[in-house]
């Protein structure tokens, strides 16, 4: 088992590279009890945000004696007993005190959060079948729990210095992985890399079915060492002919159904898994407008065949293998391989630059009946967006620290009406001529390289 809990390190270079100042919290409890508005707790991309002003009980209070100006630990005669206020000797001095109750926090987190982070480790067995096709019998997500008294070790430190900031400490657990072809062991298929993740909650059933489909392209793909793994050549074409069904899809400026609504999913969940290990991305975009299924925003990868794809290089040790794998509406890309001994961390997302939805727009079109309506577009607020990934190398003593921008656009509630065709009111920029001519994921503005030049800082 692995215990990891973590700090935000360089916050001064993030700060001066957006121009804002944060920090994370480290340390243990202090008597202080000032205490930000709110506290962000941080695993990875799963983020939460507490009050700690709705859990009255995270604050206690004690007796604290002092002599000529010195904390002591008093003897039970000198402190209060029911109503009795005992008298103290001279130079001695008792005070009431507030502090940040541990056992509190831990309490509230393991009904917080814990239930949204722990899982026990599962059990997986890798052969290949007559066929050579890889096949897996059970998943083998690593186990993960919230080291909870640690979390409330660090969160009460946090508060009392009015941090605001703290990554969560989580005990980690390989599965156990049982692999029969020899093969596979000596190209190094050994363990649990990284393990990638989303939450696809409230999907339509046309959306989970396209998830389960391009999904399935990609369980038992195995990526050589070396190699520049390409999504969009490992998904293949998607249409009706492929087992795909059609679905909202961003196309341009509206959103419409198309064959594999819902793709985005799959590439998204395909890329936190190796951008948090901290493998070099090649290629990657985020959606033209934040898009809910993606939270937290620049978090997300879109992908829309041939022009937009998701790309990364295996540079571990041996070759990844892949397990892709869905539960309680969560999508997972397992990489099974053999880790090597970096270490990277992501800290964001940094906000800024939000504006406001612009006007409400319609347009008239032949595409759908006269007389009709469809909504092509609702109310999105635009915003950038910036995350951190820092990459510990030990051989070389260096931290690589590249950040990946993300520009999502203001969107408009949007609506087509249906008219017929050779009707005056068809013509100009509202006419359907522009429905289907930009068969593209994202606009020009959100065509932001996910990383500029990488920083590297020797320790």
């Amino acid at each position: 088992m692995n215990i990891r809990p973590r700090i935000m390190r360089n916050h001064n270079l993030f700060a001066g590279l957006l121009g804002c100042g944060f920090v994370l919290a480290v340390g243990f409890p202090v008597t202080a009890i000032a205490a930000p508005v709110e506290i962000t707790l941080r695993h990875k991309h799963h983020i939460f945000t507490v009050k700690p002003a709705q859990y009255p009980s995270w604050r206690s209070s004690q007796e604290e004696f002092r002599y000529k100006g010195e904390a002591f630990r008093a003897p039970q005669g000198m402190r209060i007993d029911g109503d009795t206020t005992p008298a103290l000797p001279p130079g001695i001095t008792r005070t009431t005190v507030q502090q940040w109750d541990t056992a509190a926090i831990a309490a509230t987190l393991q009904q917080k959060i814990a239930p949204a982070l722990d899982r026990e480790p599962g059990t997986v067995r890798i052969s290949r079948t007559l066929d050579g096709s890889i096949a897996f019998e059970g998943a083998g997500l690593p186990g993960r729990k919230l080291n909870s008294a640690a979390a409330a070790a660090l969160i009460a430190e946090a508060l009392s210095r009015e941090i605001a900031d703290v990554t969560l400490p989580i005990i980690t657990e390989q599965p156990a992985i049982i692999v029969l072809d020899q093969e596979l062991r000596q190209a190094g298929i050994t363990e649990v890399v990284s393990v990638g993740e989303s939450d696809f909650s409230g999907s339509p059933l046309a959306r989970r079915h396209n998830i389960a489909v391009g999904l399935e392209k990609f369980n038992g793909h195995l990526i050589p060492k070396d190699t520049v793994f390409s999504f969009n050549e490992v998904l293949g074409p998607v249409n009706a002919a492929t087992g795909y069904k059609k679905e909202l899809v961003i196309l341009g400026e509206r959103t419409l159904p198309d064959y594999g609504g819902g793709l985005c999913q799959v590439s998204t969940t395909a890329y936190r898994g190796v951008w948090e290990y901290g493998l070099p991305i090649e290629d990657r975009r985020n959606h033209s407008f934040a898009v809910r299924y993606y939270a937290p925003q620049g978090t997300d990868a879109t992908i829309y065949p041939p022009n937009t794809d998701m790309q990364f290089t295996n540079d571990t040790p041996g070759a990844l293998l892949l397990q892709t794998y869905v539960q309680n509406d969560k999508a997972y890309f397992i990489y099974y391989g053999t880790k090597d001994n970096r270490r990277s961390e992501i800290y964001g997302p940094y906000t800024w630059g939000r504006t406001e939805p612009p006007p409400d727009r319609s347009e008239y079109t032949t595409e759908i009946p006269a007389g009709t309506t469809r909504k092509v577009g609702d109310r999105v607020p635009g915003m950038r967006a910036a995350w951190f990934r820092v990459t510990s190398l030990p051989e070389t003593a260096e931290d690589i620290i590249e950040p990946v921008y993300s520009v999502y656009e203001a969107r408009p509630l949007f609506m087509q009406i249906g008219v017929a065709a050779g009707s005056s009111l068809l013509g100009g920029s509202a006419s359907s001529e522009s429905t289907a001519s930009v068969m593209s994921e994202e606009s020009p503005s959100s065509r932001v390289r996910s990383s500029a030049r990488p920083v590297r800082r020797r320790n």
